[in-house]
């Protein structure tokens, strides 16, 4: 129960910080940016080109970081069901200067050193601002329930915010301020150890033991930890070492590809190969749910191999100036260490070389070709991996023709589990973004791609069971050997038809194998009703 907790408070903060990656990443690479033009043009500020470059760089960073605790303050309200607006107004209030001059009053001050004041502006950074949040979702509920509908939308804002702010000053922020320092306190023993050792350790520790975090989906708990140490020390020690893990799994994975290869597993160099791209820059979930969870021992190779780039960051000192990108895209946010930020970006880019080689190195002295000597399928986990990277690249593609029951997508070995999907029609292909349908065209449902279609004869995507078919009779649901749900629409807004000019073959529950008809469908009469034709293939979410 106790681990239950923690694994769903790590996931709230998760939830509160994954929407503000987007303009976390942007702000920390324009940050990067611009701290390298500091750095590589001294005299950038006597040019108007690199000083307005300078200048917009700046810019972009300062609206994310400066005001960071209103972003997490709006969606952490969000997340606990109160008004979003309020939440961002007491993480605005958070970084005002007016909360100096409330401490200065309460005697609680220190001008000569501010950061040293039991309250003063910025105390208590992101996890306060949780905090007071969570207070206001609460309160705005309780007021609520016994405030009459007509004047709900005046007085409940109103007395919410009268009510917590002065708490919230007053208690949280101070507390949370201490809190904070504590954290960075403990980072800073470790991380910033003038002891060379302690720093290896710290950091081999915290990048081999990352990736079952990642595993669990508990890494985006940290973020709090990341902006506790931005927000108090300028910059992040934490956040470059954890990147390591992600290098480790690549060298593990080139380990695994090169003894897959020499055994002709090609299933998994299959895989290997189309989740390596993404590995390489930074997004290691398809290694790990694809390669190396599944196979088990290379999950733990990763990490030990992932754990001597961590010490490297850690005895080298490389810091960052926020976290979102790693792998290596993540060296342009490596700007913050001592010695300037080009030394800073070097010594990052060494570490993830490191960090490759010890993951291979590893992976290939304890990993024993004969355990990938197997003709067996891919794992379900493995093959759900690979299909949906494969697909989703193929909905990216510029239109072909196809023919019917031609794979849509393929690799080298098929024995066991049905990955290839097949094409339903002949006809040329529609990309996801051209489908004149919004819930296709955006993704929101699953990848897919559409097909023009040359005749009435659909076929079946794949090998599995017919899972269920519209009443409507316009879209059939397969579910695959490995588990996968594949949705087959045929036509676009056709389900206003009623069935007219739709006749399926098969029933719910039966089995039907790849290219095997399961619907008839009039083309003639779904133009003549004014709508398209197109029969979409959707692997969904």
């Amino acid at each position: 129960m106790k681990r239950y907790r923690i694994r769903s408070a790590l996931r709230v903060i998760g939830d509160i910080f994954i929407p503000l990656l987007p303009g976390i990443i942007c702000a920390g690479l324009c940050g990067g940016f611009a701290t390298l033009i500091q750095q590589a043009i001294p005299n950038y500020a006597e040019s108007s080109t690199w000083a307005f470059i300078y200048q917009i760089l700046r810019l972009i960073n300062t609206a994310m970081m400066t005001f960071l605790t209103a972003w997490a303050g709006y969606r952490a309200a969000e997340r606990f069901g109160g008004t979003p607006i309020l939440g961002g107004m007491l993480g605005m209030i958070t970084s005002l200067d007016g909360i100096n001059e409330i401490a200065s009053i309460m005697g609680l001050y220190n001008s000569a050193v501010p950061l040293d004041s039991v309250l003063c502006s910025g105390k208590g950074g992101v996890l306060a601002v949780i905090a007071g949040a969570l207070l206001i979702a609460y309160v705005e509920k309780s007021i609520r329930t016994v405030m009459p509908k007509s004047i709900d939308i005046v007085f409940t804002p109103l007395l919410t915010m009268i009510l917590c702010v002065v708490p919230y000053i007053v208690f949280i922020m101070p507390l949370f301020g201490y809190a904070s320092s504590g954290i960075v306190w403990l980072f800073s023993r470790a991380c910033l150890s003038e002891n060379i050792f302690i720093r290896a350790i710290s950091g081999y520790l915290a990048a081999a033991f990352f990736l079952p975090l990642v595993a669990a989906g508990m890494h985006h708990g940290l973020v709090a930890l990341y902006s506790v140490q931005l927000s108090e020390l300028g910059f992040v020690t934490l956040y470059p070492a954890l990147a390591m893990a992600g290098a480790g799994q690549v060298g593990a994975a080139l380990a695994l590809w090169k003894k897959a290869k020499k055994v002709g597993n090609q299933n998994l160099c299959s895989v290997i190969s189309g989740a390596l791209p993404a590995g390489l820059l930074g997004v290691g979930e398809p290694l790990i749910y694809g390669v190396t969870l599944p196979l088990g021992k290379p999950f733990l190779t990763a990490g030990l191999g992932a754990g001597f780039g961590g010490a490297f960051i850690m005895v080298t000192q490389v810091a960052s100036t926020t976290w979102g990108p790693s792998g290596l895209l993540g060296a342009f946010v490596m700007t913050a260490g001592p010695g300037g930020s080009l030394r800073s970006v070097l010594l990052y880019l060494t570490a993830q070389f490191i960090s490759y080689a010890a993951g291979y190195l590893i992976t290939n002295a304890l990993y024993r070709q004969e355990e990938l000597s197997f003709e067996t399928t891919l794992t379900a986990e493995q093959a759900a991996a690979w299909r949906s990277a494969s697909f989703q690249r193929l909905s990216r593609k510029k239109p072909r023709h196809i023919k019917a029951g031609e794979p849509l997508t393929v690799t080298g070995s098929t024995d066991a589990v049905n990955l290839p999907l097949y094409a339903p029609v002949s006809g040329e292909t529609v990309p996801m973004k051209q489908i004149p349908d919004i819930m296709f065209s955006s993704g929101v449902i699953g990848n897919c791609i559409g097909i023009l279609p040359e005749s009435g004869t659909i076929l079946a995507p794949c090998d599995g069971v017919v899972l269920e078919i519209a009443d409507t009779s316009h879209a059939l649901t397969f579910r695959s050997g490995d588990g996968m749900e594949i949705l087959l629409l045929v036509g676009i807004d056709t389900f206003t038809l009623n069935g007219d000019g739709l006749r399926p073959l098969v029933v719910e529950g039966e089995t039907v194998s790849k290219c095997q008809p399961v619907m008839e469908a009039d083309l003639e009469r779904i133009r003549q009703a004014g709508l398209s034709p197109m029969v979409i293939t959707v692997l969904s979410s």
